[in-house]
């Protein structure tokens, strides 16, 4: 099946979106499905059975990881590819995170993140955090509201991948200290 959604967000803004996602039917096979023309986003397996083929089509193929695979499979080609995708197979599978934040900061991926599959409004900032700048939400829900998504909080406590400081270390506090409170103002 070859899934083509009208808008993404991307960059923070809802724009037209001219990729399609490759998913495998049942019976298909990785090395035997045919990729359509133009832009295509396949499943890893299909890039690891195809990728001579496919890498002669770049930057017109992106490859895309489900929650249980791992990024470094793709090697050096995670260089080379203009977009990476990261299936949510459900809303409460967060091992895309995790994905996305090792792309950007293990692996060096500089391209498009998206965020493919079960992709809500209450996901977006986090996704954000970890990497991701292109988001694929779910087709019946409002995709202008789930923009608003990005903009929930206008703070963070931890670290992350778009803001390696800690809270604690980016506002300064005066300390006063009383007899024998060691603990007042922390």
């Amino acid at each position: 099946m070859f899934e083509v959604r009208e808008k993404i967000i991307k960059n923070q803004a809802v724009v037209a979106n001219d990729w399609g996602v490759l998913r495998l039917d049942e019976g298909d096979s990785a090395d035997g499905v045919v990729v359509p023309a133009g832009k295509a986003i396949v499943p890893l397996s299909v890039w690891l059975a195809q990728r001579a083929a496919l890498a002669a089509r770049l930057p017109e193929v992106g490859v895309w990881l489900a929650s249980d695979e791992r990024p470094e499979a793709l090697g050096a080609d995670v260089q080379q590819l203009a977009v990476i995708a990261v299936d949510f197979p459900k809303f409460t599978d967060g091992r895309g995170y995790s994905i996305a934040y090792n792309l950007r900061a293990r692996l060096g991926f500089k391209g498009e993140l998206r965020a493919i599959g079960d992709v809500l409004r209450d996901q977006l900032f986090s996704m954000h955090r970890v990497g991701f700048d292109a988001y694929a939400t779910r087709p019946d829900r409002s995709i202008d509201d789930a923009l608003k998504g990005l903009s929930v909080f206008s703070e963070t406590y931890q670290a992350s991948w778009d803001d390696r400081t800690p809270l604690f270390r980016r506002h300064h506090r005066e300390v006063q200290k009383t007899d024998g409170d060691v603990g007042f103002g922390i």
